[in-house]
């Protein structure tokens, strides 16, 4: 257990944590830009509905392939293996949101 958490599965956890909350603002523009919606607009959206949240932070979560694939490639299966577990800490949030949100009649 104890080579399970090294440090290069601490730096890809931080990686899979933080990618996703910088590559947001990025879905938010782009977004925006289909919906012909300013930024601050789809960014209040993310403020005030949960399932929007859901939706945002998913589509952001994809940033973190390009990392997955990076560190793949270059063998670095720690960092991959952190990156894993640091988006698999947003799933509780997720399944939060969805059970908050459905219907169960």
């Amino acid at each position: 257990m104890s080579n399970f958490f090294t440090k290069q599965t601490l730096i890809g956890m931080l990686i899979g944590l933080i990618s996703p909350l910088v590559f947001l603002p990025i879905i938010w523009f782009i977004l925006g830009q289909a919906q012909n919606s300013s930024w601050e607009y789809m960014k209040l959206q993310f403020e005030m509905s949960d399932m929007i949240k859901s939706k945002h932070i998913s589509l952001a979560l994809i940033s973190n392939l390009i990392w997955f694939y990076y560190f793949l490639n270059k063998e670095k299966y720690l960092i991959t293996r952190g990156l894993i577990l640091g988006m698999l800490i947003y799933a509780p949030f997720m399944l939060y949101i969805f059970i908050s949100n459905y219907d169960f009649q």
